[in-house]
């Protein structure tokens, strides 16, 4: 995948994500009785710009895409004329002030609704929570889990995928919580998990713990080939069956994953069959980067059987009234999860370098777009999320500082003085610059795989 690709789409959604959030800003000045001067989806000098409404308001697309603003009347920022100074931000009452900046977060979280809720009323396929053969000795194991066992429900909540599973056992783990498995069979078993490393919550967390998916044995048949991969350049063929690597027996599809995995950007002699006739080629596995380390990969799916998969998979699908309920449950639990990280990482029980920034952001509105609208949409939701969550924190110069001057103006009597407005922008950004370099730190250290 191509920066460009990843670059493209990560514009994308944040230009619906910005608009959706100033949005709900407008909107709520627009109740309130505030004139909205400009809606802008950019900063700095508009590259187009049309003037629309009662009050002219003006819609601009500005040069730097990576944002965006609602400007109000204020008289604070200039002078306004007489017969249009009630309609000021600054003369409106405090609870207005409230709802009109508390509106953009909520944007967000409304919008991630309707996201969860257009997938879960589409249906979503998603991996069974199926496990594999659990390694001997691992807590998994000593509980008693073999492979092909179904968890339906962790510390009493429901498991509906593998994705679930997955994220149950990650906030139980950084928890420190005990974990009780409910599975599919009736049985209730304990698992006594060791501490979780929270270096890197994006390494498999679940691996310590014993529990891997159900992978069935799959032939090393190739049953798609990308074009312009390693397996297209070096000659591979759909339904080429491939039975050694340098001389070492390739005997089903994860061996050969593993096997590629491992020799990034170093050439691999290949023994295959074609039709019932052998051949030898030669393949160099791209240099990649996967949660801070160098793989190998060549562009190759192989040929699964249907009947297989089907027994994999399952559908998660909801009448219009419950894709709604469970739309906006989802979020809630997104939200909770995503301020409890944070949380965690504000007293170091969790690490820093599981922070994210634009180009690890980036990175995944690519691969999400490159999987499907379906894989997008749900992209969109959890950055959706993680905006409003984000935006809400009592930082000055997000929408949280914002309201902290509010909520002291209600209990005070009498708005925060400038100077203390003036320092605490700094503060705030000082803070924000501190996050953006910790992501961005962390995203170059992702790339350059250390």
């Amino acid at each position: 995948m191509s920066m460009l690709h990843a670059t493209v789409w990560f514009l994308v959604a944040i230009a619906i994500l910005v608009v959706g959030h100033e949005f709900g800003h407008y909107l709520a000045a627009r109740l309130a009785g505030v004139k909205v001067l400009r809606f802008s989806l950019g900063f700095g000098k508009p590259l187009f710009s049309r003037r629309f409404g009662r009050d002219q308001t003006e819609w601009s697309l500005a040069a730097l895409p990576f944002g965006g603003y609602v400007k109000m009347l204020d008289e604070r920022e200039g002078v306004v004329a007489a017969t249009e100074a009630h309609r000021s931000f600054n003369r409106a009452s405090v609870w207005r002030r409230i709802g009109i900046v508390a509106a953009g977060p909520i944007a967000n979280f409304l919008l991630a609704v309707v996201f969860y809720s257009i997938l879960f009323l589409h249906g979503v396929p998603v991996m069974k929570p199926l496990i594999g053969e659990p390694p001997a000795g691992s807590p998994a194991a000593q509980a008693g889990l073999v492979a092909g066992d179904e968890i339906r429900r962790v510390n009493g909540d429901d498991t509906l995928s593998f994705q679930d599973l997955q994220l149950d056992l990650l906030r139980a783990g950084v928890a420190g919580d005990a974990l009780t498995l409910e599975l599919a069979d009736g049985r209730s078993v304990r698992l006594d998990a060791p501490p979780m490393d929270t270096e890197n919550l994006e390494q498999d967390v679940l691996r310590p713990l014993g529990i891997v998916r159900y992978s069935p044995e799959i032939d090393p048949v190739i049953g798609a080939v990308v074009p312009g991969g390693a397996a297209a350049h070096a000659g591979f063929q759909t339904g080429d069956r491939l039975l050694a690597a340098n001389g070492e027996s390739v005997t089903n599809w994860e061996d050969w994953v593993k096997l590629i995995r491992q020799h990034p950007s170093q050439s691999l002699r290949i023994e295959y069959e074609r039709q019932g006739q052998p051949g030898v080629l030669t393949v160099v596995p791209e240099t990649v980067s996967e949660n801070g380390q160098q793989i190998g990969r060549i562009g190759a799916g192989p040929k699964v059987d249907a009947s297989l998969m089907d027994s994999l998979m399952t559908e998660v699908r909801y009448g219009p009234v419950e894709a709604l309920q469970q739309g906006a449950g989802k979020t809630w639990d997104m939200s909770l999860f995503t301020l409890e990280m944070m949380g965690r990482m504000v007293v170091g029980q969790v690490s820093w370098k599981n922070l994210s920034g634009p180009l690890t952001i980036a990175d995944y509105a690519g691969q999400s777009a490159t999987l499907g609208w379906i894989s997008f949409i749900g992209f969109l939701a959890l950055v959706s999320v993680s905006l409003g969550v984000l935006n809400l924190l009592p930082i000055p110069l997000l929408d949280g500082g914002h309201l902290m001057y509010y909520v002291a103006e209600v209990l005070t009597g009498r708005p925060v003085s400038e100077r203390t407005m003036e320092i605490g922008s700094r503060i705030g950004m000082t803070l924000l610059l501190l996050l953006m370099s910790f992501a961005l730190f962390n995203d170059l250290q992702r790339l350059i795989g250390g």
